[in-house]
């Protein structure tokens, strides 16, 4: 048996890392049947699968995301439907749009969730701070107001159970079902509603944005999008700030000098998070034809991992890539992919990550992991600590406030 024949689901949901550096020495390009993928490990040989749609398709024919979401989305499609679908969803996520709006959508929330926590002088972050704030940064400026927290972050973990289901696990297949189906019961409203009265939401301008007068796009062409980047959205800006934290806390010298320079410190702090620990860990192709690639041949319509995880440690580009550290210097990360399919809404998560830590650091005069709590990852497509349980303590403003409020 092959070292990739002997690869199981639970040891990369696990660590993945130790199992892509092997790969990436040993087979860089090869097949690991427990998830149905060509796996594609070294960072150039990610970057050509990325860049290569006439050869790499990103439309997969045993695609979980299509199996659960619908297609086409915005991640599997190429041409002028994903070209269609991007006019559609930019608008809202642009740098200059983004930087309009990012601190008053997010810090509010941010202070919202954090004032508890300070008043119980800690709690755990991921499920009562980070994720709260993704998910409600990105539901509200999606449009959906009125869905509560405790939904957002249910429609997440079950449209996470569908996307990631390479295996075909049935269980998993029939929450992700679930979850997308309330979704679209859920948008209808919400898109008669727009059709008729336009917003600034993301919603609408993928309705109007680029159509003729009175037209607007099928919200049948939409609705595989949407939810995909709900997914997206409410996931990798609260999992990636935690994994940042996460870097900080145990590296508490590289905290201090966040502390000590937050405007410059803080952005590449949260750069290296995502290197160190990328939210998302692949993007899926399908060959066109057969093709030689990192000394292996993948058969024509074979599905292809192009394992973005991966390439973010790869020895090539990153010394010791297993360490975080935030004075590196050796060059951009991929964990927001490559090519034309590079996350749409990059700007958006990057800020947001930095406001949520931002807000936690300004409030707090020590943070300090609980003794007995560590953080454990877990997760090869979706990764974060599962829990991060801390000890909060308040500067002297927070002080000033809790007894004017006493």
């Amino acid at each position: 048996m092959s070292f990739a024949d002997s690869i199981t689901v639970e040891a990369l949901e696990s660590d993945p890392y130790p199992i892509y550096a092997r790969l990436r020495r040993e087979t860089p390009v090869c097949y690991v049947p427990a998830v149905n993928l060509w796996m594609v490990t070294r960072l150039a040989d990610v970057e050509t699968v990325a860049k290569s749609p006439a050869i790499f398709a990103a439309e997969v024919t045993t695609s979980p995301v299509d199996r659960t979401f619908g297609k086409p989305t915005i991640l599997t499609c190429d041409g002028p439907v994903h070209k269609e679908l991007r006019t559609g969803i930019e608008p809202k996520y642009r740098p200059k749009a983004v930087a309009s709006y990012i601190d008053s959508l997010v810090r509010p929330i941010a202070d919202e969730y954090l004032s508890p926590l300070l008043k119980r002088g800690g709690g755990e972050l991921m499920s009562e701070y980070f994720e709260p704030i993704s998910c409600l940064s990105l539901a509200r400026s999606f449009g959906f107001h009125d869905v509560d927290m405790a939904t957002l972050r249910r429609w997440f973990y079950g449209l996470a159970q569908g996307a990631i289901n390479f295996e075909n696990d049935p269980e998993r297949q029939k929450i992700g079902d679930a979850v997308s189906a309330e979704i679209s019961a859920v948008a209808a409203p919400i898109f008669d509603r727009l059709e008729r009265e336009p917003d600034d939401s993301a919603l609408s301008h993928m309705l109007h944005d680029g159509m003729e007068p009175g037209n607007t796009r099928p919200r049948e062409l939409l609705l595989p999008t949407v939810k995909v980047t709900l997914l997206g959205g409410m996931q990798e800006p609260g999992h990636g700030a935690g994994s940042v934290l996460v870097g900080l806390l145990t590296h508490p010298e590289q905290l201090r000098a966040v502390r000590k320079s937050a405007e410059e410190m803080l952005p590449r702090a949260v750069d290296e998070g995502l290197r160190w620990v990328a939210p998302i860990g692949t993007q899926t192709r399908q060959t066109a034809r057969e093709v030689e690639l990192g000394g292996a041949v993948i058969p024509a319509n074979a599905a292809v991992g192009a394992v973005v995880s991966s390439a973010c440690r790869d020895e090539s580009r990153f010394a010791d890539p297993d360490k975080f550290d935030i004075h590196r210097s050796e060059g951009s990360h991929g964990a927001f992919g490559f090519g034309q399919h590079f996350c749409a809404g990059r700007w958006f998560a990057r800020e947001q990550m930095i406001i949520a830590l931002k807000v936690l650091l300004e409030r707090t005069a020590d943070i300090a992991l609980v003794p007995g709590k560590p953080p454990v990852f877990r997760g090869w497509e979706f990764r974060a600590p599962t829990s991060l349980h801390v000890t909060l303590k308040g500067n002297s403003r927070e002080y000033s406030l809790s007894m004017a409020t006493s």
